[in-house]
């Protein structure tokens, strides 16, 4: 009975993500060299920004728990204002694979429209015209503005279901080393000191605080622009810095600016101004960020490093002066007043009895490290950076929290699967696993390299004069518009593509290309880029599904199937993938790789299991999904409006109904590669180069 209740309780409580299988040892109880002071981690991770805390809470639902993990933060606690506050459709969309994207949906800003507002001959401003704020396809085609805090809220509550230390915040890194004759498998020697909280608000005494000196598989460095991190690996952040300061504002505004709650940009003679609604607060009032471009130019001598208003170290005593003094021109007052006669000749000030919520200014800057990752003398990654610690850019474009909780995800999977010995240590002529982990450096940077390359462009032209075709002054507004739209692939994180690589296998690598078409941002299926999501009608139960729902980010690999014309007959192509693909799976650790199957057939409610290849219901039962168009559950409303339909997924991922395909994806959602219903072997030498095969006892 007593089982039998607590097998009920189970029922009831949250669900948490299932762990991925441990092929690796447990850790030893046995202190590092006898000393009993010195605690050992799989993963240190110093930062608790959005990066920092996104790969916390990736590894723990992947099984790194607090034995094997420890997070640090010099902050007291999550963020109260300022700093980052968009997020794009494609981290919406890995939001949502972890179930966190409710709230954000709900009480964010939701921003589908971008108003471009360009001088006129008398001197003030007119709308030229309205643009859709995401041009690609997408499960959510707009973004979101939320606060960064409240972001960090978010991934720390689910945080708390796995961890029950969460993040030790006001603990400051003091010195990061390698010390492989100390411990060769724990090599990274972190010290740190963690100041506890005063009673009272008071400040805590001099006294409190304790020193820690702890070791690590591995370090992540997610510690900002000023990283420690990345200055005890010895890189600097190489770039440029443009000549002007532009200033940030959050405040509840009092405007008759028309399109005050659409993403504005906004050129006058006067200068530039940027408008982001924000989400609404809880005196019930919105919030708006206003970029403003002021006019404050930057000495060559007084170049400013890691992207804000801050002295660089390397600067002398008499530049950091003279630099102090130009920035102290700048006040809230000015940034206000500056967007006021940019906005001419609307009214915009801040609302009576309100305060502004936050303010800064920055100088606009492109930077990138040369490294993402620090190796031991085996040539093993054992410090990577992340984030604002190894990119940093203008904030125009609203990708700084994006791609720094993106180079998280790519990282996340890659460690656990390494830590847990799930990838071959020791193939013909490398080892697979120290490969994947490499691999961390050469996708990122690249997409880092883009970033940079596209934000050079679009803060440049932002930053500078609108006029008009035939006058010969700056950029045209057609221009501008082009580079916006043009740009909207990368900076909405759907059209982003990795690399042909050991990991990514393109046509070099595979036999063949299964796929009809070439438009991978409408959806056509390419190895490097992510699953468009298409509406299907799982056969079980007839319940209409976005497919990217089979696709959680759980740490699993998936074989997506898109089944031919043939799938009844046993003798036929698909039935006889399916077997092979089967026993596939069979030969990989449980659970590993989850199958997700789906079919053009017509009146499937006739169809029985009998009728199937056995493999469809040992391995996607509530993953066989129908993709023909108009396939919809019974009933004349839902079929009549269009509400429910399946989409023409073929027809989207441009594979054959005749012919089928089949791909693999990777743990983060990306096309691994892809094969021929006739070529499933490429399927299982791509396993063989990646995963350990199943243990047998």
């Amino acid at each position: 009975m007593d089982d039998a209740n607590s097998s009920r309780d189970l029922r009831v409580l949250p669900s948490l993500a299932s762990p991925l299988p441990r092929l690796s040892d447990s850790p030893s109880a046995n202190p590092v060299n006898g000393d009993t002071q010195v605690e050992r981690y799989d993963v240190v991770v110093v930062g608790a920004g959005p990066s920092g805390l996104f790969l916390t809470l990736l590894l723990a639902r992947y099984g790194l728990r607090d034995d094997r993990m420890l997070c640090i933060d010099s902050k007291p606690g999550t963020l109260k204002s300022g700093q980052a506050d968009g997020l794009q459709p494609r981290t919406l969309e890995v939001l949502h694979s972890l179930g966190l994207a409710e709230e954000v949906l709900k009480q964010g800003c939701q921003m589908w429209e971008v108003a471009f507002w360009n001088p006129t001959s008398s001197g003030g401003i007119e709308r030229t015209s309205y643009v859709p704020d995401v041009a690609v396809p997408a499960m959510f085609p707009h973004e979101v503005t939320i606060h960064q805090g409240r972001i960090e809220r978010i991934l720390l509550d689910d945080l708390s279901r796995y961890s029950q230390r969460g993040v030790m915040y006001s603990s400051r890194v003091s010195s990061i080393k390698l010390d492989e004759d100390g411990n060769s498998q724990y090599p990274v020697v972190i010290e740190y000191e963690t100041v506890n909280s005063g009673n009272g608000g008071d400040p805590p005494a001099a006294s409190a605080s304790s020193k820690h000196c702890v070791r690590a598989k591995h370090v992540v460095g997610a510690d900002g622009a000023h990283s420690v991190v990345r200055r005890s690996m010895g890189l600097d952040l190489v770039g440029e810095s443009k000549d002007l300061i532009w200033g940030v504002v959050d405040l509840v505004v009092d405007t008759d600016f028309p399109d005050i709650r659409r993403r504005c940009a906004i050129h006058s003679n006067a200068g530039s101004v940027m408008v982001i609604p924000r989400e609404r607060i809880a005196t019930g009032d919105y919030l708006t960020r206003l970029y403003v471009q002021v006019g404050v130019e930057v000495p060559v001598d007084e170049k400013i490093s890691d992207g804000d208003v801050a002295e660089p170290t390397t600067m002398s005593s008499e530049v950091r002066q003279r630099a102090k003094e130009r920035r102290s021109k700048i006040t809230m007052e000015g940034v206000l007043q500056q967007a006021q006669t940019v906005l001419q000749p609307y009214q915009i000030k801040l609302k009576e009895n309100c305060s502004v919520d936050w303010w800064a200014a920055y100088q606009i800057g492109q930077r990138m490290t040369e490294k993402f990752a620090l190796k031991d003398s085996m040539d093993i990654p054992r410090v990577f950076i992340s984030g604002d610690a190894c990119h940093t850019h203008s904030p125009k474009a609203g990708q700084g929290m994006n791609v720094s909780m993106m180079d998280s995800y790519n990282l996340s999977w890659k460690l656990a699967y390494h830590l847990n010995g799930l990838v071959p240590t020791s193939p013909p002529g490398s080892s697979a696993s120290v490969d994947l982990l490499n691999s961390y450096e050469f996708e990122r940077r690249e997409i880092a390299r883009e970033l940079i390359e596209f934000d050079t462009k679009f803060s440049s032209m932002f930053s500078g004069t609108i006029g008009k075709e035939d006058d010969g002054k700056g950029l045209t507004h057609e221009q501008f518009v082009e580079v916006f739209s043009t740009g909207n692939g990368f900076t909405s994180g759907c059209g982003i593509e990795y690399s042909e690589s050991d990991s990514i296998w393109k046509e070099a690598r595979a036999a063949g290309n299964p796929i009809e078409g070439t438009d991978y941002l409408g959806g056509n299926l390419r190895p490097g880029r992510r699953l468009l999501s298409v509406r299907v009608i799982r056969h079980a139960d007839g319940n209409p599904r976005e497919l990217q729902d089979d696709f959680s980010s759980n740490g699993r690999y998936k074989i997506l199937v898109l089944t031919s014309t043939d799938l009844i007959k046993p003798e036929g192509r698909s039935s006889k993938a399916l077997q092979a693909v089967g026993e596939i799976i069979d030969q990989f650790p449980p659970g590993i790789i989850e199958l997700v199957v789906l079919h053009t057939l017509e009146d499937t409610r006739k169809i029985s299991w009998k009728d199937l290849p056995s493999e469809i219901k040992q391995h996607a039962e509530m993953r066989f999904h129908s993709a023909w168009p108009g396939e919809a559950p019974t009933g004349k409303f839902q079929t009549r409006n269009h509400i429910y339909e399946a989409e023409d997924a073929y027809s989207i991922y441009g594979v054959s109904r005749i012919e089928g395909a089949a791909c693999i994806m990777r743990p983060d959602g990306y096309v691994a590669m892809l094969a021929s219903l006739d070529n499933v072997e490429d399927i299982k030498k791509y396993f063989q180069r990646w995963l350990q095969p199943r243990q047998v006892s």
